[in-house]
């Protein structure tokens, strides 16, 4: 455990999640859904993913983060993602995620999406 950073702003309103390394289905993928389910489960709307530290995310990866999104539409909340390097992009872009999911190029950014 340990590897996603958590920041939360405004009471825990908005919550920032800043996973880093490679995400291929393992500890590190449990450990991304358990950290949004513990913030799903406590009535949080206003969700960011920094994946700035991230490499690589597998199928089992982009299915933590399409169940997390289903889950926050249907309290309407929100994830919106930042700075996805080249590859998240374009893997976003190839299996349609980027209909789905706003990313935006910073964190900064990000967190004013919900302004």
């Amino acid at each position: 455990m340990g590897k996603i950073k958590v920041t939360e702003l405004k009471d825990g309103e908005l919550v920032v999640i800043e996973p880093k390394g490679n995400f291929v289905g393992g500890d590190e993928t449990d450990e991304l859904r358990d950290t949004v389910k513990q913030y799903s489960d406590k009535g949080n709307t206003k969700l960011v993913i920094d994946l700035g530290g991230v490499l690589y995310l597998n199928s089992t990866a982009l299915g933590v983060l399409i169940s997390a999104h289903a889950n926050y539409a249907k309290r309407s909340g929100k994830i919106v993602l930042c700075q996805l390097n080249k590859n998240l992009e374009n893997l976003f872009v190839i299996t349609k995620l980027s209909l789905i999911f706003d990313s935006y190029p910073n964190k900064e950014e990000a967190i004013a999406s919900f302004a």
